[in-house]
């Protein structure tokens, strides 16, 4: 029985975000397979860049809200 291939979760049609510490996270995607999330940084209204963080980095409210299993 093959193996069920866990997809990426595209994120940026939602606009999630999450602020800590002065800076601002807004979701792209999330991959179910590493338990990562691309994310654009922000540092006040300029954009930073584009990071991979951990799942377990998020808030808790949004880690419930993506539910990943």
């Amino acid at each position: 029985m093959a193996k069920k291939k866990k997809p990426t979760i595209e994120l940026s049609d939602k606009k999630i975000s999450f602020t800590r510490d002065n800076t601002t996270y807004k979701l792209i995607r999330f991959y179910q397979k590493d338990m990562t999330v691309d994310v654009m940084v922000y540092e006040g209204d300029v954009k930073q860049g584009q990071q991979k963080i951990a799942f377990a980095q998020l808030p808790k409210e949004l880690k419930k809200e993506l539910h990943p299993n």
